[in-house]
């Protein structure tokens, strides 16, 4: 399904088996704009949308406004999008000056993000945050179990132990490459290069995932997500096709075997993030293709 000289061609050559009956879940489609925030402090708001492993914290924030982390269970992802709105980042014995244009890792436990010029961030955290997971717009949309994606387990933990980690997002393409991917033992996270104006709607990738969710983070301009359900033996999983037209910020999770592919629509630059969680072990695969890969070990075998 997807263009010659697309890199993840070669991931779905092979046939994948047909999808499994029973449970097939609906997008969950969160609209920043436009919406009260789920939680809120001094200098700063945050809307909050889970996943089944995950939850996403999307927050804008005055100069000067702190976000802490008081007995994290894992190991979380803090996203800085803009070049010229940095943070400082404590945790445990470790302060950490991170510019903007960024993507960081923090450890468990305790922690804090300064954001001296303030601006908009996402943080990412698996479900072991359950304050958090009780907080988002969607709390309750994971009531019924999804039977088609694996339980959550983490990754190995970094060679060298526990640190704060971070990366430049001002990384060259290169021929081959798919995106820019950064992973950590709780989530894998892809930044596209913005598409500058629409994009061209003969040069589409749909494409599905058997068994895990994917997240698409807007954070400038305009898409439409088009979504199919596949038709499996069962008349009751059919579902019509939707085509959801965003702005931004906002967020859709793709449950599997959704086929799915976006499009910008907008004039200006269109700015995309895909999140998964756990990381996702086919691009992990691809030599080159996880730019920290050095760090962060993948499972054995």
């Amino acid at each position: 399904m997807y263009k010659d000289k697309d890199p993840r061609a070669e991931l779905f050559a092979a046939a994948s088996k047909p999808p499994a009956t029973g449970l097939i879940a609906e997008e969950q489609l969160a609209l920043f704009y436009g919406t009260a925030p789920q939680e809120q402090g001094e200098g700063w708001s945050t809307w909050l949308q889970r996943g089944c492993n995950f939850v996403l914290a999307y927050t804008e924030a005055a100069p000067g406004a702190v976000l802490t982390r008081t007995g994290q269970p894992d190991e979380y992802v803090l996203y800085l999008p803009d070049a010229d709105q940095g943070a400082v980042v404590s945790a445990g014995a470790e302060t950490v000056t991170i510019p903007g244009g960024s993507i960081a890792f923090l450890p468990p436990g305790d922690s804090a993000v300064i954001l001296p010029q303030g601006g908009k961030v996402a943080r990412l955290f698996t479900t072991l945050s359950a304050d958090l997971a009780k907080m988002a717009v969607n709390a309750s949309a994971y009531d019924q179990p999804r039977s088609h994606i694996p339980p959550f387990a983490a990754w190995p933990m970094p060679k060298d132990g526990w640190h704060i980690r971070h990366y430049s997002l001002d990384v060259p393409d290169e021929p081959g490459r798919f995106g820019r991917i950064f992973r950590c033992t709780t989530f894998m996270v892809n930044v596209f290069r913005p598409q500058v104006g629409p994009r061209d709607t003969a040069k589409l990738s749909p494409h599905h995932h058997d068994d895990f969710e994917q997240c698409s983070l807007a954070l400038k301009g305009g898409f439409v997500h088009h979504l199919r359900w596949p038709w499996t033996v069962d008349m009751a999983d059919w579902r019509e096709d939707k085509a959801i037209a965003v702005g931004s910020p906002s967020s859709l999770v793709i449950p599997p075997p959704v086929i799915h592919t976006t499009r910008s629509t907008e004039a200006g630059d269109n700015d995309l993030v895909d999140i998964f969680c756990p990381p996702r072990l086919d691009f992990s695969l691809k030599p080159g293709w996880v730019l920290n890969a050095d760090d962060y070990p993948m499972p054995a075998g």
